[in-house]
């Protein structure tokens, strides 16, 4: 079998054709997967910025609650020493009430 010159050119322009695009196209693919990456990294970068954003306002939020907890507590046992103190107080009143009733009551007189 014998060939001429124009056929072997023609096949050889085929076969560099396709070679060619057969490059490109690994070279296309691969650019798409270092794009993809970059798109995951960038996507994954944004993420933990954002939860550590979060995670600043949820522990600044949890600081004021209890700046604003120990507040509450003083207020608290300062209201019940405020009760502790008025109850005494009662207690000190009704006592000595009682007593003056029964003196008036020595005395001969009625008490009201």
């Amino acid at each position: 079998m014998h060939v001429d010159a124009a056929t072997l050119g023609a096949v050889g322009v085929i076969v560099v054709g396709l070679a060619t695009a057969t490059g490109a196209w690994i070279g296309k693919r691969g650019e798409n997967r270092v794009t993809q990456s970059g798109t995951v990294l960038g996507g994954y970068s944004t993420l933990v910025d954002n939860l550590q954003e979060e995670r600043d306002r949820v522990q600044q939020k949890l600081a004021e609650n209890e700046l604003a907890l120990s507040a509450a507590r003083a207020e608290l046992d300062g209201e019940r020493a405020g009760k502790t103190a008025l109850l005494a107080q009662i207690t000190e009143l009704t006592t000595e009430n009682a007593r003056l009733h029964a003196r008036i009551a020595e005395l001969g007189g009625t008490p009201s």
